[in-house]
């Protein structure tokens, strides 16, 4: 057993950073970590090789994908599947998602 503490609570970004994620558990088949953007904020990321499951803790947002569109608040769950464009727009206040990735998260090569 492993117990993930402050999972899912909003981090500020640093360092002229637009995001903040922050992984709190890797094995081979998942990852787990929080992915937070300040209200007003820019989601600049690209789609995964992962499926991937949120969790909204905090915030309100739209989230646009290749198949559709729809707000997101606290307690929706959301699944993307691997390689599915997706953003978070219209970031009306501090957006906060429990991520979870399956198999393990990898981060795009040059990155």
């Amino acid at each position: 057993m492993e117990i993930v503490h402050g999972a899912g609570l909003f981090r500020a970004p640093t360092g002229g950073e637009t995001t903040d994620f922050t992984e709190q558990l890797r094995v081979p088949a998942l990852s787990i970590g929080t992915y937070s953007i300040p209200a007003g904020g820019a989601d600049d990321q690209t789609p995964h090789r992962e499926d991937e499951v949120y969790v909204v803790t905090a915030g309100i947002a739209r989230l646009v994908t290749d198949t559709g569109e729809a707000a997101v608040g606290p307690g929706d769950v959301i699944f993307v599947p691997k390689g599915e464009a997706h953003t978070f727009t219209d970031i009306t206040q501090d957006l906060s998602l429990l991520v979870l990735f399956a198999p393990a998260y990898t981060p795009p090569p040059g990155s």
